[in-house]
């Protein structure tokens, strides 16, 4: 089956019919984003996007919002970018600090966080970069607790990537936040499936 790129039209449901759907697909979502993320260090989760978690995420917005058919391109068009497009792994990264007084410390720390995420395959780095559209660190050095991350392979990490066994380290090098993690070997084969 072909890799989809992008969330289109014709894909979006009615609000009556995506209720009746509605709690089986967020079932089959749940199981599908365990396979999906991958916590780095104290505070940052990486949430690997795919066209079924964007479909997921503009059906919800239509439900909540409820703009009818006239929200449907401006969803399509915010979420659309976080669909990975073949050669590449889209993650929207979360800082979440439960304690509401250390939250603005610690991000106040972690100034251009997005600028310094990287997946090692091997001896191989990708580097990620930050979403282009959106500037996630203010002007005093404050990082969003929300980044959107995109990791560009070559033909060849993909390659690597795909292999069984391969060791995928992802992490930030980061003064303040130099955290990384294995890769598990579900979440790579999960995420492998990603590329065309």
């Amino acid at each position: 089956m072909a890799k989809r790129h992008s969330v289109e039209l014709a894909d979006i449901l009615d609000a009556l019919a995506y209720e009746v759907i509605r709690h089986e697909k967020r079932t089959e979502l749940m199981a599908l984003k365990r396979r999906r993320r991958m916590e780095v260090g104290p505070f940052a989760t990486f949430h690997f996007e795919c066209w079924q978690t964007m479909w997921y995420q503009v059906q919800e917005m239509l439900r909540v919002e409820r703009g009818g058919p006239a929200q449907v391109p401006g969803e399509l068009e915010a979420y659309n970018p976080l669909v990975p497009h073949g050669r590449e792994l889209v993650a929207t990264v979360m800082f979440e600090i439960d304690d509401p007084l250390r939250r603005p410390a610690v991000l106040a720390r972690l100034g251009g966080v997005e600028h310094t995420a990287f997946l090692r395959i091997g001896s191989q780095r990708v580097i990620g970069t930050a979403d282009a559209d959106a500037d996630r660190t203010d002007e005093k050095g404050k990082a969003s607790s929300v980044q959107f991350i995109r990791f560009s392979f070559s033909d060849a990490d993909a390659d690597d990537f795909r292999a069984p066994g391969t060791e995928i380290v992802i992490g930030f090098t980061h003064p303040n936040y130099g955290h990384m993690a294995v890769m598990p070997e579900d979440v790579r084969a999960a995420l492998a499936e990603d590329f065309d």
